[in-house]
């Protein structure tokens, strides 16, 4: 199991929210952590301590009021950390290059793929002709709905009718690198991971996948390796000491980088 570090922007700021409190109207969250650093800053520390792969996460929606300052800090960071971070956020196979020729090492993308419930495969085979199937992670961020999880696109907030399972990472494992999920029932909640979430992921290892979600003990990360069968990777946000958790960075980062 690989640390992989986070940047989450909100609202121009580096954040630690609560996943299932974001809100489009008045650009809300629920904020754990606001840090008096910006995003470049944690970009330079990852570059520092080596740490590859990392997420930046725009939590703004695209023409909102603090999009343009939130876009600013993720340039910010990839620009600091040429090849070290991924980005993600509202990315659509017009603004992908973007954030790759900015510094990125991929994108991330959810809403543009999942749409009106489902998953729009032109608008995915048109970010795979744009950035190719290496330099593409597919996020399948979930919510529990009726004993099952489904993904959920925009921040987190709308259910599609896409069950996260061993059939649907096949189905879409043609077109990506690997995959990112965050558990958001659980997510910035530093209350224990979504053992279920974690162990339907343990069963499929075909892809790199990168669990996110309640983490807020060392006993957690031993639970995720074993659920996962030691193959999923793992972000640490509210938890960490970094963003005013309890959870040592350096710790975190001698076990697992």
């Amino acid at each position: 199991m690989k640390f992989r570090p986070c940047i989450d922007i909100h609202n121009g700021k580096v954040k630690q929210i609560v996943g299932g409190s974001l809100k489009d109207e008045k650009e809300q969250a629920r904020e754990n952590f606001v840090s008096r650093q910006d995003a470049a800053w944690y970009a330079r520390l990852y570059q520092r301590d080596g740490l590859t792969g990392g997420h930046v996460i725009l939590l703004n929606k695209q023409g909102s009021p603090h999009y343009e300052a939130t876009r600013q800090q993720a340039l910010s960071a990839l620009r600091a950390y040429p090849g070290g971070l991924q980005v993600g956020g509202g990315i659509t196979d017009e603004t992908a290059a973007d954030y790759l020729d900015a510094g990125a090492s991929k994108v991330i993308v959810t809403s543009f793929v999942f749409q009106d419930g489902r998953i729009h495969w032109e608008n995915l085979r048109k970010l795979v002709r744009e950035t190719g199937k290496d330099r593409l992670v597919l996020d399948l961020s979930c919510r529990k709905r009726e004993g099952d999880y489904y993904v959920v696109t925009d921040r987190w907030q709308k259910f599609t009718s896409e069950k996260l399972s061993a059939d649907l990472l096949e189905e879409l494992a043609g077109f990506c690198s690997e995959f990112l999920i965050h558990a958001v029932d659980v997510e910035g909640k530093a209350a224990g991971i979504e053992r279920g979430v974690a162990s339907l992921l343990g069963e499929w290892h075909k892809l790199p996948i990168t669990y996110a979600g309640g983490v807020s003990s060392m006993e957690d990360l031993k639970a995720l390796e074993e659920c996962g069968k030691g193959y999923l990777d793992v972000t640490i946000g509210s938890a960490l000491d970094l963003f005013g958790g309890s959870l040592s960075y350096e710790e975190i980062k001698r076990q697992f980088a």
